[in-house]
């Protein structure tokens, strides 16, 4: 699994530079809070002359830690109004007014620990699963348990998932039941059962007895392992939104300097200016934007909807034009029976049930498509012997002193020597027809369809709702059976027969109508996540590929998660906006009050830390707010 040691160097270095800013930044906020208040025991036991060096003093070490981390961000190119925060310390330094100087360090250290302590409480969804990542497993070799790293283990091994383990790597339950907890993936509260057979999603906390897991990858390429990946690269992205604030940013910088020039000139006192740049420092600009998005992501991720950063996050928001992939997406992308046809004196029940018995010998699709309708009946199923299977074509043995073949009609007409039916068979486009022979009879035929997925209807009404114009159904598939799929609902055209590459086109000919966001699952939508503007795998089951290219994974294998995901894109860039907006005002405001001489420096610096905090404070709105 992933570790420090798996980063990049650049990687490396930005995690080892912001786990020293953590360490720093308590430190820098006690010492000016200390030497303020040993300033004012000295101003009230009467040694005022000793409060200025004092407050000085507490002062000094912030502007020199804050002119290094200027230092370092001009050389990567970014300017920021951290330089307005050291013009103000210097300034009011320069000009004695030490109280101010002080309580601006201190108001400038409290912003960066409030700004820490927001961005740690909107990011605690993603970073709780970056805490969870296990380091080790119990494998089952040669007769005797042993705790392995996960870089060891391969495909095939047997490990021990104990109670209150996380399934290390993805894999199937090989011995005993598992009872797993995905509801830091997914957001789903009630424990999954999973049988012998059953597939199991690494990350998944095991909350029943032991049971034992057949690892089908590696830790590395387990669902897991990516969704670290994915969030890991979430945590380092920049928005659209936070470079703008830079923009907007170096023009503030520029008023503010400009304002406080002026009214020094104007006013013939240094004061006016040195409170100007108070008022102005720091700014929403630089608190609000990375919080409101952050929350926003920490809050999709609790609903098992993993958005890759705030890049992505935006332009969820925006989103105008929609293709969606139709086998795995708009349907399940897996058969079930939808009707079934008997003769006379054989019941339907009985008929699925002697079927589904011999398919357990099989690994067809089908054939398991077969067992798990028969057991969703709760049947109770036969062991089937003798069994013979044609790959590709059918399967036939014995279930319960039977003979019973199934398969495609000419294969089973075929095994029986009989090349015609009473049966009367009608399919739609897009079915599968599977035959049951018993005992040398044609007895029935299974009708099985990949369904449309409950809801969807309602759901591609409410996106249109949502202001999404155009909806666009992308499907290799044949003509007749897209139409089908598509018959009832809202879709503007339909796309059948594409290929990976031809999916592509149909993602880049959409963007004349907006942004635009492709719906996928399988390897062979990878190409369409990648072209879109944003790009969303369904990540429960689908393919690491269209995972890996995707921009939003939907953990949850559900795609009315769409929904709420825009929802929240939407709120977060709202508030986003508001905060940065609201704070402007009420800064300029200030900043004009400063140079009229209606707030003085110490004033200033109070008035623009209450900015900050109630900035902050309403940017973690994004974390809450309506249900969606």
């Amino acid at each position: 699994m992933l570790n420090r040691s798996h980063l990049s160097p650049p990687a490396a270095a930005t995690w080892r530079a912001a786990n020293l800013r953590k360490f720093l930044r308590p430190i820098v906020l006690a010492w000016p809070a200390t030497g303020l208040a040993i300033g004012l025991a000295a101003l009230f036991a009467g040694w005022g002359h000793w409060a200025g060096p004092i407050w000085a003093t507490a002062s000094v070490p912030v502007l020199a830690v804050l002119v290094c981390e200027i230092i370092i961000s001009l050389r990567r190119g970014d300017v920021g109004l951290d330089i307005v925060a050291a013009l103000s310390m210097l300034a009011a330094l320069i000009f004695a007014e030490y109280l101010a100087a002080v309580v601006v360090a201190l108001m400038y250290a409290g912003g960066q620990y409030l700004e820490d302590f927001a961005e740690r409480r909107a990011s605690r969804e993603m970073t709780a699963l970056l805490a969870r990542v296990p380091r080790s497993a119990i494998r089952y070799r040669n007769g005797r348990l042993e705790e392995v790293g996960l870089d060891t283990i391969e495909p095939g091994d047997r490990l021990v998932i104990r109670k209150g383990d996380l399934v290390p790597v993805d894999g199937a339950v090989i011995e005993g039941l598992a009872v797993l907890d995905l509801s830091a993936l997914t957001g789903e509260s009630i424990p999954l059962q999973q049988k012998v057979g059953d597939a199991v999603m690494s990350g998944a906390t095991n909350v029943g007895e032991a049971f034992h897991l057949l690892t089908t990858r590696r830790a590395a390429e387990s669902t897991y392992a990516g969704i670290v990946r994915l969030v890991m690269a979430a945590q380092r992205s920049r928005a659209p939104m936070a470079r703008l604030a830079d923009r907007y940013a170096m023009v503030f910088l520029a008023v503010t300097v400009a304002l406080a020039g002026v009214s020094w000139v104007w006013s013939g006192d240094p004061i006016r200016s040195v409170a100007v740049l108070v008022v102005a420092t720091p700014c929403p600009l630089i608190l609000a934007v990375p919080v409101a998005l952050v929350s926003g992501l920490s809050r999709a991720a609790k609903q098992g909807i993993l958005i890759k950063g705030g890049q992505a996050l935006e332009t969820l928001a925006r989103i105008r034009a929609l293709v969606i992939d139709k086998t795995g997406t708009l349907t399940h992308g897996r058969a079930h029976i939808a009707a079934s046809t008997v003769v006379s004196g054989t019941s339907e029940d009985e008929l699925l049930r002697l079927a589904a018995s011999l398919d357990q010998a099989s690994k067809h699709v089908i054939a398991q498509a077969i067992v798990d309708d028969a057991r969703i009946k709760s049947l109770e199923l036969a062991i089937p012997n003798n069994v013979i299977e044609t790959p590709g074509e059918g399967v036939e043995g014995c279930v319960d002193g039977h003979h019973v073949i199934v398969g495609g009609l000419r294969f089973v007409r075929g095994k029986i020597g009989n090349p015609s039916s009473p049966l009367d068979i009608q399919r739609p486009p897009g079915s599968v027809a599977v035959a049951v022979g018993i005992d040398g009879k044609i007895v029935g035929v299974l009708i099985l369809v990949d369904r449309l997925r409950a809801g969807t209807q309602a759901l591609l009404y409410e996106l249109k709702s949502l202001g999404v114009e155009r909806i666009v159904l992308a499907t290799g598939d044949r003509r007749d059976v897209a139409e089908m799929v598509v018959r009832d609902l809202p879709i503007d055209a339909v796309r059948s027969e594409l290929s990976p590459d031809q999916k592509t086109l149909v993602v880049l000919s959409e963007r004349k109508n907006g942004p635009v966001m492709m719906i996928g699952d399988g390897i062979n939508d990878a190409p369409a996540l990648a072209a879109a503007d944003l790009g969303v795998a369904m990540g429960a089951k689908g393919a690491a590929a269209s995972a890996e290219a995707a921009d939003v994974v939907l953990l949850v294998d559900q795609l009315d998660c769409v929904v709420p995901a825009i929802k929240i894109a939407r709120r977060s860039r709202f508030i986003a906006l508001e905060s940065v907006y609201a704070g402007l005002g009420l800064s300029v405001a200030g900043m004009i009050a400063a140079a009229l001489g209606l707030l003085m420096p110490v004033q200033g610096a109070i008035f623009q830390e209450v900015i900050d905090v109630a900035v902050i404070l309403n940017a973690l709105r994004a974390l809450n707010g309506p249900s969606v």
